[in-house]
């Protein structure tokens, strides 16, 4: 999956997961900035619950490919069931925190940009969560083709990832309009930078992914998540 040419905006996506990695918990555990209050809060823990138990009935066995692994949330769900758990991320950065938090002689690590990256062996899964919604429009067919091309026959994907909703962010970020693919994310610190993202139906998506050739089953929770499940149709 490979972009015609350098994009800026890429380029300050991956910088900005990289200065972002000690501090990309908050927004998981709804501290600090994205602390939106007790009531926000358990609504989003209730629906976090909802995709964790989604991903328990997955059950993704065998071979395991994390895409855009992070600091290992989901990692760490993942190695419990993979025979084997390989993780792929950008940023050094985050996979020095995902393996301080997941260890285990099956887990293999592996720092690539996912738009160069080409995998050497297929999965009987593959996993990737709040990475969909960074994938410019212009990539995501090429980004469907490399989830195919990571799976071995009848191989299954599990995505997780944000619905447009004020409330999911930090209280100082601001959604871009909805014809805007391009949101400016702030750290702690102040520093400020550019990054895709893009929010999906799930009507649409399976539609869309229908087209590429792919049996999905997309959902939403109530407020703060689509997530989904499917494989390849057969020839």
């Amino acid at each position: 999956m490979t972009a015609a040419a350098p994009d800026p905006v890429l380029a300050e996506q991956l910088a900005y997961y990289q200065a972002r990695a000690a501090e990309y918990d908050q927004w998981w555990l709804r501290q600090g900035r994205y602390n939106r209050g007790a009531e926000e809060s358990k609504r989003w823990f209730q629906e976090a619950a909802q995709i964790e138990h989604a991903l328990e009935q997955f059950a993704p066995r065998g071979a395991v490919l994390e895409l855009a692994g992070g600091t290992g949330i989901w990692t760490e769900k993942l190695a419990r069931t993979a025979t084997s758990l390989t993780v792929v991320d950008g940023s050094s950065e985050m996979l020095a925190i995902n393996a301080a938090r997941v260890a285990g002689p099956h887990i293999e690590r592996l720092q690539a940009d996912l738009f160069e990256w080409q995998p050497d062996r297929r999965f009987d899964a593959v996993f990737f969560s709040f990475w969909l919604s960074h994938v410019p429009a212009e990539l995501f067919e090429s980004f469907w083709r490399l989830v195919a091309c990571c799976l071995n026959p009848g191989g299954r994907y599990f995505f997780v990832d944000s619905r447009r909703t004020p409330t999911s962010t930090a209280v100082d970020h601001v959604l871009p309009a909805n014809d805007d693919t391009v949101m400016t994310r702030r750290l702690d610190d102040g520093r400020e930078f550019h990054i895709y993202k893009l929010f999906y139906d799930a009507q649409e998506l399976t539609k869309r992914l229908r087209g590429l050739g792919w049996q999905s089953n997309i959902q939403e929770t109530e407020r703060f998540f689509i997530h989904g499940q499917g494989q390849l149709s057969s020839p």
